[in-house]
């Protein structure tokens, strides 16, 4: 999950700021236009016309809080979404080489088996052997290839 929160998190504080502004500027439109001096119609549509603007720009002022706020929820789902991925992977690499120790150590067992049921192999040799027939001179030799058969 990507995302630089604290980034996010500026930005949010710049969109309340400038939302905060806008009302300030509305307020002062309306402050402006109710101090004007002079009277009639025109003075009224006037007041009319800066009243519907200050609550346009109330109505962006409020976006721009509501833009800063979904800015904010979306930085703290980030945080929880790395949080997450931060505490599975550690779950997760943990399981692999809990994995990985109980399969070392079972191939270790397995060898030590293999060689506990392995024939030795000079007894493999032995039972491999073909004797030379009876008196012959090629017995004279066999001490040469059998361990244990010396002269």
């Amino acid at each position: 999950m990507y995302g630089d929160t604290a980034a996010i998190r500026r930005l949010a504080s710049r969109m309340a700021e400038q939302g905060s502004e806008i009302r300030r500027d509305a307020d002062r439109l309306v402050s402006a236009s109710d101090q004007v001096l002079w009277e009639g119609r025109a003075a009224r549509a006037m007041r009319e016309r800066m009243a519907e603007r200050a609550v346009a720009l109330r109505r962006t002022a409020d976006e721009h809080d509501d833009a800063a706020r979904a800015l904010r929820h979306h930085a703290d789902e980030v945080d929880r979404l790395q949080d997450l991925i931060r505490e599975i992977a550690h779950r997760v690499r943990g399981m692999v080489e809990d994995a990985r120790s109980r399969v070392a150590d079972l191939a270790g067992r397995v060898a030590d088996v293999v060689r506990a049921v392995a024939p030795d192999p000079v007894d493999e040799l032995l039972s491999r052997f073909q004797p030379p027939p009876e008196g012959h001179l090629d017995w004279l030799r066999v001490p040469d290839r059998l361990p244990g058969a010396g002269r």
